[in-house]
């Protein structure tokens, strides 16, 4: 059954066989930062919220989102051809492992896959290792980077060091971390890093809490997303 997720300028059409919007994708589409990056490459795309949300944030930012998943393909590109931002959105279905640009892009970005293949889940293919591990998402991100490109990606906590090591091993940078708390108190749960091709002087490390209390959003989650969701402060 099609649910629509309506936000400001744009609405999500939803399918169960796609990974639906979630707080990660709404994160880093408020919290990523492709500063004068002219195109942009998404991998794993899914209803296709991430990259309208930063379609909206960048008005000179050119987009190709994609995914494996057909069905998710076609809901992407719906949903992008409903927006303000057409003209400068595509969605197109592809294996990243064996995906090549005839010009390289400015950045990458990714709510990659986490969780274990689990045959009973109805986010099989949007939710697998086995589709597309940490290793082939650094490694291919880094050929199709420009020399002034970053990567960034918003996963767990637990994954941090793994993930930046194999970015080390690719000569990629960590120029900036979000540590991202669900909850005032709580503990890190998830984390933005941003990676760039050319060295950088310091790593900036902020901090980021969703709810204040549970329920209620903190007002740093309100301001991020003040411009996105239909809720007021």
């Amino acid at each position: 059954m099609m649910k629509v997720f309506r936000f400001q300028q744009f609405d999500i059409i939803q399918d169960e066989v796609v990974f639906r919007v979630g707080t990660d994708a709404v994160l880093l589409g408020a919290l990523a930062n492709p500063k004068d990056a002219k195109t942009a490459l998404e991998v794993g795309t899914g209803t296709g919220v991430i990259s309208l949300m930063l379609a909206q944030r960048f008005p000179e930012l050119h987009i190709l989102a994609l995914d494996i998943n057909e069905k998710a393909v076609e809901i992407a590109q719906s949903n992008f051809n409903a927006s303000p931002f057409s003209n400068r959105l595509k969605s197109q279905q592809a294996d990243f492992k064996s995906f090549d640009v005839a010009e390289k892009v400015d950045f990458v970005f990714s709510n990659p896959p986490y969780f274990e293949a689990n045959d009973s889940s109805k986010d099989v293919l949007a939710r697998q290792k086995i589709e597309l591990g940490f290793e082939d998402l650094i490694k291919i991100s880094n050929i199709i980077l420009s020399e002034s490109g970053v990567l960034a990606v918003i996963i767990p906590a637990q994954d941090e060091n793994d993930f930046i090591a194999l970015c080390e091993k690719e000569n990629l940078h960590l120029k900036r971390k979000v540590s991202i708390r669900g909850i005032e108190g709580g503990e890190v749960r998830r984390v933005i890093l941003s990676f760039s091709k050319s060295e950088v002087d310091r790593c900036i490390a902020e901090e980021f809490v969703v709810e204040k209390s549970p329920r209620q959003y903190s007002d740093q989650y309100l301001e991020f997303t003040k411009d996105f969701h239909l809720f007021k402060s």
